[in-house]
């Protein structure tokens, strides 16, 4: 069965040539121009990823994300013609996966849609292997749980809301326990090595974590920034 991809854009001429394209790539492709709409489809359609632009009528990028994320871990690519850093932050902050910067390569794009696409089956396969007969120990770090099987992190036996990325990433981190492992190093085994994107997203998401598993998130003592090479998991 083909990928569904839910593309929002309210250029028309661009909305057209990212829905030529991505079929000509063999994905199953709906496309609307405006964030009310988006919403709609979303919901309607269970799109296996959403290509969302940042300037939209009606409700711009950035609330459309964010209410996604309410409802769904659908992975969201933004599209932005603007190049400000705060513009990338906000995005990944309230949800997006990754982001591109208008004009674009439509060939960048398709690797982007490619890597991400790939990362969702990973996730899928590993949520099937959780549900099977095989049941893995859970991670444990004195009030910290991290349960595999169930997808879950537990701190202080408080389930935290964790989103599929973070659980990854913490995940990982964990496997690694003591160990410097460099942002480039992490981009590649948690997001794939397809994926085109920078460590901004990894400091963004090591952030998240912290507020979620450290018991005083400015001082960190369970991922531990080792300047100028990367971070360590301390448990």
């Amino acid at each position: 069965m083909a990928d569904k991809i839910l593309v929002v854009e309210d250029e028309l001429s661009l909305q057209e040539t990212l829905a030529y394209n991505l079929k000509k790539q063999g994905y199953e492709v709906e496309a609307v121009g405006d964030g009310l709409a988006a919403l709609d489809k979303a919901r309607q359609a269970h799109p296996d990823l959403i290509v969302l632009d940042l300037m939209l009528p009606g409700m711009d990028g950035f609330e459309v994300c964010r209410v996604l994320r309410q409802e769904m871990t659908t992975p969201v690519l933004m599209l932005t013609a603007r190049d400000d850093e705060i513009d990338r932050v906000v995005g990944l902050e309230v949800g997006a996966d990754d982001y591109m910067t208008k004009p674009f390569s439509m060939r960048e794009l398709m690797a982007r849609v490619k890597a991400m696409l790939r990362r969702v089956r990973l996730v899928r396969e590993e949520i099937n292997l959780a549900a099977s007969p095989v049941t893995v120990q859970p991670l444990t770090f004195d009030d910290l749980v991290i349960d595999v099987t169930r997808r879950e992190v537990r701190v202080q036996d408080q389930v935290q809301a964790l989103k599929p990325k973070e659980f990854e990433l913490l995940h990982f981190l964990a496997l690694h326990r003591g160990k410097v492992l460099s942002r480039e190093f992490i981009l590649e085994r948690v997001w794939g090595w397809e994926y085109i994107g920078d460590s901004r997203t990894v400091d963004v998401h090591v952030r998240w974590l912290r507020e979620k598993i450290e018991p005083n998130p400015a001082q960190p003592k369970r991922i531990i920034t080792v300047r100028g090479a990367g971070y360590r998991f301390e448990g």
